[in-house]
């Protein structure tokens, strides 16, 4: 999943980044509400989190211009952060188009639960565990597992295998392409290369396959889940 964070707090922002990367979020950062408009006009994100208090263009600005119909990001999720604890600044901040507010200082375990609220939502999960076939990933217990025949057998899955399994649950069964999946391993930390997705597609096809689940390459696009009988 990938992530915008607009933050002009150095500090605040470094201590989010790093929670959410800890959660296996890509997080990409900017400090104005003029840099995250720019980057939303060319860029896509699953969910953004924008500071209420920020110089030049604030938050409420900000977000009611990404609601506009020729923005790209006009449905994509939104989570205001706001020091500011008046109703009339929360009120206004849900009517300009956010999805959720938190007030500062908050926990990172309710920043954590609210995005992925907002994230089954705005894909139209109604539980925090997504499936197909055997496959179970509940995204919030951060556990993987398949049920075959009645019996429950946990996959272990490395950060990035995480992340790719499920980018590639939440499309199933359209394909996901390997440029989504590289955004959504680093977005702009250019860590891995684009041959490095190959390498953890491999590694979750050693773990899907005994348990009857394929993960079909589509050549020039991207990756697929499939019922091992279907492939």
């Amino acid at each position: 999943m990938r992530l915008l964070l607009v933050e002009d707090d150095v500090m605040v922002a470094s201590g989010i980044k790093l929670g959410l990367t800890d959660a296996g979020y890509a997080v990409d950062w900017v400090g104005s509400g003029e840099r995250a408009e720019d980057v939303l006009r060319n860029e896509s994100f699953d969910a953004a989190i924008i500071d209420i208090g920020l110089p030049g263009m604030d938050g409420l600005e900000l977000t009611r211009r990404l609601r506009r119909p020729d923005m790209p990001s006009r449905s994509m999720p939104v989570l205001i952060l706001t020091a500011r604890d008046a109703l009339h600044d929360r009120v206004q901040g849900l009517d300009l188009g956010a999805d959720d507010y938190m007030v500062k200082p908050f926990e990172l375990p309710e920043l954590l639960a609210r995005l992925r609220a907002l994230l089954r939502r705005s894909q139209a999960a109604t539980t925090a565990v997504l499936s197909f076939g055997p496959l179970e990933l509940d995204t919030a217990g951060r556990r993987a597992c398949a049920r075959v025949n009645g019996v429950e057998h946990v996959i272990e899955l490395g950060p990035r295998e995480w992340t790719v399994l499920e980018y590639l649950l939440i499309h199933a069964p359209k394909p996901a392409s390997k440029d989504k999946l590289l955004q959504a391993l680093t977005g702009w930390d250019k860590e891995i290369t684009p041959n490095a997705v190959e390498v953890y597609v491999s590694r979750l096809r050693g773990k899907l396959e005994p348990h009857g689940v394929a993960l079909r390459s589509i050549r020039g696009f991207g990756y697929r889940l499939e019922l091992a009988q279907q492939a």
